[in-house]
């Protein structure tokens, strides 16, 4: 063959790793019981108005979505203080990632990561042909004297995830004042704030993200209706930006990147404040639970604002996986992010960490 038939950029490109589906496990080991805490989904169902306005949305099926129903977008726009041209809608937190990556990247760029956090923003890059630059946590903190020092004339994009996936830190306000102080105005700070509620009532978290965009307009913030809602098989992100980064992300997306039924949900959603603060409730009682155990092994953790924890076992975290998985527990293994003995274990009700503890147990018997 004369010409190469595939992007050049496949032939190391290394796909996102998903958490191991409930039914691959019950194949595999031919279990009834199955707790999935991998993917950081709500363990709690979906929010009740949502699944409402699913149920009225049904008959319209056969129709396609409107790319932005301006119902939907002014709504979230009052709710979270915004203008409605500073909103993109994706196919899910993972959809804006990629349009990102679309819109500002040329190959031979460079993007800012901390290490560990989400892999799609380096895999989104590395397709077209952009380059990720890494910085180490510091005494499990973003580094970010570190992140300004790896800044070059080739980097666009710096990227913090707050709350921290896998990690569950946040990036505190005098962290991210000090980044936007020495930050360029040519890089775009994305803060990725997929698990926004869960933080935001601790007195911690600097919750004024969307207020930096009126004195920063090279900012994007990522939030999910994915997680606090429990929406994640409906797949709905959204990004607030300056007006003129919304038209460049909307450039890029894909015709129809939300569906019908994503977009009534979102509206139902909005106006279930019960759920949603009873899911930070559930969420604050289960991230507690967890802690005292890992303390009671004398396990190390990264202090969590999110709906998971990240723990240091002191065992390797590949058996640790396939051991749990042996009696009915699904967790995410630290050695997919070379933290070879750390588990990042979500959260659920009472009785799944009750489960959970009880086979955890089990497998530390097993493995010492």
């Amino acid at each position: 063959m004369s010409k190469s038939l595939y992007r050049a950029e496949l032939a190391s490109f290394k796909p996102y790793v998903q958490g191991k589906p409930i039914e691959a496990v019950q194949r595999e080991y031919g279990l009834t019981r199955i707790e999935k805490l991998a993917s950081n989904e709500n363990q709690y169902g979906p929010s009740p108005k949502a699944l409402e306005a699913i149920q009225a949305e049904l008959s319209g099926l056969n129709f396609y979505p409107e790319s932005y129903p301006p119902e939907l977008v002014q709504a979230m726009a009052d709710y979270l203080g915004a203008g409605a041209d500073q909103i993109t809608l994706g196919n899910g937190g993972e959809g804006i990632i990629w349009q990102i990556s679309m819109a500002f990247l040329n190959a031979g760029d460079e993007i800012i990561v901390s290490d560990p956090t989400f892999d799609v923003y380096k895999i989104s890059a590395a397709l077209l042909g952009g380059v990720t630059v890494k910085v180490p946590l510091k005494d499990r903190h973003y580094d970010i004297d570190g992140i300004l020092g790896k800044l070059s004339p080739r980097t666009k994009l710096v990227y913090l995830c707050t709350p921290n996936n896998p990690t569950g830190h946040i990036a505190t306000k005098p962290e991210i004042d000090r980044l936007l102080s020495r930050l360029p105005d040519d890089v775009i700070l994305v803060l990725d704030e997929a698990y926004y509620e869960f933080a935001a009532a601790s007195p911690e978290y600097p919750a004024d993200s969307i207020a930096l965009l009126k004195t920063r307009p090279n900012i994007i913030v990522l939030r999910s209706f994915s997680k606090i809602y429990g929406l994640a098989g409906l797949r709905f992100g959204y990004a607030l930006s300056s007006p003129e980064i919304a038209v460049r992300l909307g450039m890029v997306r894909q015709t129809f990147a939300v569906n019908r039924l994503a977009h009534a949900a979102a509206r139902g959603a909005l106006e279930d404040t019960e759920y949603r603060d009873r899911v930070v409730k559930e969420n604050s009682a289960a991230l507690k639970r967890l802690n005292e155990y890992f303390d009671a092994n004398g396990w190390a953790c990264f202090p969590s604002y999110a709906n998971f924890v990240f723990v240091d076992t002191g065992l390797d975290s590949r058996d640790v996986f396939e051991e749990l998985q042996k009696r009915g527990v699904i967790v995410r293994p630290g050695h997919l992010w070379g933290w070879d003995t750390w588990l990042r274990v979500s959260t659920g009700t009472e009785e799944q960490m009750r489960f959970f503890t009880e086979k955890m147990d089990e497998v530390i018997s097993a493995l010492t």
